[in-house]
């Protein structure tokens, strides 16, 4: 069989599903994640011995440090994924929900009720905790979805779709719900861009050419962002403690993801006292600072940045730094620069911070917070399947409301238009 034929045949095994998935009782679809959740903790060292060889082909191949971070499956990992799965269970089921019901001068009865969106294609790098992340948001929001994951991780994702799929069969679930690709080709990437009568949105999720390579050779509408450019402004009148402490942790963290801080803006009033002092807390933590002129003579210490520093997603301890002299040129430069991403203000002044949120146009704007918190389980949504800056059809994490729809309902009683 061709990698092509492959991958239709289970796009069409998705799409049967979506159809029985659409009209899956609540209480099933919950019974389903809170029995994958358990099955997760009761197979992890099946599931880290399958890792373990995923690990071991990164490192022979000089994967980067931050790249076999998101690979592992550490105990804390598995136990996340297991209470992220929870999480989702206990939310509410959106699929069903009616709202808008008003009636028509006509006596028609209009509303719109929540639907799934149907198949999803779900395209992404060596993250295998994120196989369950989709599986079970798609799951609960009724939507059937065919996993590509990268050759990475391709020992994980099938350790992982056995031990889903049996959960699935043995809970009355649609066993076609959740597939993984079992194949590294990447032809199948290609293939699953194309199923345009089968899969009704594609979503990538991983580096910048991954995501590229999606948008430009998809025929189904793409859900997507970039890269993350996540800027902290550090404002006139900033606690300084608060925004140190924001700062490393936003940077420091988690440097290898896409709310991890890349640049930080200071205003100039600021600057002179709380720059070195800063710089030098960052600098401890292993940051490499990239420095604006006035940056460099505050914080002799950092390097000077150059041009492609203000727009770069390093992924790494690198953390450009600019002083600037107002609100608005901070605006202006995350308007020039930034991903529509995250962005933060640490601020004491309510007004300053409100001009910071209406003016700011990323998915998540915060306010004496860190970049991290842009995040489906740390927003509330219990996972999310991707951050999208599109804006089509969401805009920012997308849990379980987001990945459905609606559709028009009507009642009447015998209407006929003149």
């Amino acid at each position: 069989m061709s990698v092509e034929q492959l991958v239709k045949d289970i796009c069409q095994e998705a799409r049967r599903a979506a159809r029985r998935l659409a009209v899956l009782p609540t209480g099933v679809k919950n019974q389903t994640l809170l029995a994958l959740a358990q099955a997760l903790e009761q197979n992890a060292a099946t599931l880290q011995e399958a890792n373990a060889k995923d690990l071991a082909a990164g490192r022979e191949a000089g994967m980067p440090a931050a790249m076999l971070d998101r690979l592992t499956l550490s105990d804390k990992v598995i136990a996340s994924m297991a209470q992220g799965l929870r999480e989702v269970a206990a939310l509410p089921d959106p699929v069903g929900e009616v709202t808008g019901m008003a009636r028509r001068p006509n006596g028609l009865l209009v509303g719109r009720q929540r639907i799934p969106l149907g198949v999803i294609g779900f395209i992404y790098e060596s993250r295998p905790n994120v196989t369950v992340d989709a599986a079970g948001l798609c799951l609960k929001s009724g939507n059937a979805v065919v996993l590509k994951g990268g050759k990475e991780a391709l020992n994980s994702n099938l350790a992982l779709a056995q031990i889903i799929g049996r959960v699935l069969e043995e809970n009355g679930a649609p066993q076609g719900a959740v597939r993984v690709i079992p194949t590294t080709d990447r032809a199948a990437t290609t293939a699953l861009l194309k199923q345009d009568e089968l899969v009704d949105v594609n979503i990538p999720r991983g580096g910048e050419s991954l995501i590229r390579f999606v948008a430009n050779n998809s025929s189904i509408p793409v859900l997507k962002h970039y890269k993350g450019v996540c800027h902290l402004y550090v404002d006139q009148s900033a606690d300084h403690d608060m925004a140190v402490n924001i700062a490393i942790n936003a940077k420091c963290q988690r440097p290898g993801v896409c709310n991890a801080l890349e640049t930080m803006l200071v205003h100039a009033a600021e600057a002179e006292e709380f720059l070195p002092r800063a710089a030098q807390a960052l600098m401890d933590q292993g940051v490499e600072i990239r420095g604006c002129p006035r940056t460099l003579a505050l914080a002799p210490s950092a390097t000077a940045a150059v041009e492609e520093d203000w727009p770069a997603e390093f992924l790494d301890l690198i953390l450009a730094v600019k002083v600037v002299d107002s609100l608005e040129e901070a605006m202006e430069h995350i308007a020039r620069y930034g991903s529509q991403h995250t962005e933060a203000i640490v601020t004491s002044d309510y007004a300053r911070s409100q001009r910071f949120i209406n003016g700011v146009d990323s998915s998540l704007v915060l306010v004496n917070a860190s970049t991290r918190f842009n995040d489906g389980g740390e927003l509330g949504l219990g996972a999310e399947i991707g951050i999208n800056t599109s804006k089509l059809h969401a805009f920012g994490p997308m849990g379980l409301a987001e990945l459905t729809t609606t559709k028009f309902i009507a009642y009447g009683d015998g209407q006929v238009r003149p």
